[in-house]
């Protein structure tokens, strides 16, 4: 039922169409193909938070076998991919899995959905390109529960400041 409440994407022109005219909100696209079993899972799931993300997120989804011209530029070889744009940016995230880009794995949990998309948003609206999560719990996809925080502008400079510190501390001894 989700796969059929969600809107479609029938072309290329309408995904730049999704991205480009959503202006205050993250654009959540579900790339994949409609029969597929993963598709409809995860479908479902976005179909039952639609109501609830719906005042920051808008949701769509896109069949790769209608809508090909993507499939090389954002490497759509999974059978179930959910990338996020705002403002016409492409937003990256980081799940711990090695792939910034998108995130290709079904989430059976709403509240979990829910949070990734929140933060996600948080992050485009402050600006930053990258939102980054910590090591968490589940193993399988080493992605949190419901821990996320939000990457600094520069993830390796903040990250070597408590050493920068340290080691001024030590030159003026």
């Amino acid at each position: 039922m989700g796969s059929i409440v969600i809107p479609h994407l029938q072309t290329a022109w309408h995904v730049d169409q999704a991205i480009l005219s959503e202006e205050e909100r993250l654009v959540v696209i579900r790339f994949g193909r409609d029969h597929d079993p993963d598709c409809i899972r995860q479908d479902e799931l976005l179909y039952k938070i639609a109501e609830r993300v719906k005042n920051f997120a808008v949701i769509y989804v896109c069949d790769l076998d209608r809508v090909p011209d993507f499939n090389q530029m954002y490497e759509l070889y999974d059978p179930m991919t959910i990338m996020f744009f705002y403002r016409n940016k492409h937003m990256m995230c980081d799940f711990g899995t090695g792939n910034n880009n998108k995130l290709n794995w079904v989430l059976e949990d709403k509240q979990e959905l829910i949070d990734i998309i929140e933060t996600i948003y948080k992050g485009a609206k402050k600006g930053r390109g990258l939102v980054i999560t910590r090591p968490g719990t589940d193993t399988k996809h080493c992605l949190p529960r419901r821990v996320i925080t939000l990457a600094p502008t520069s993830v390796f400079t903040a990250s070597l400041r408590p050493l920068r510190r340290s080691l001024d501390l030590i030159w003026q001894q």
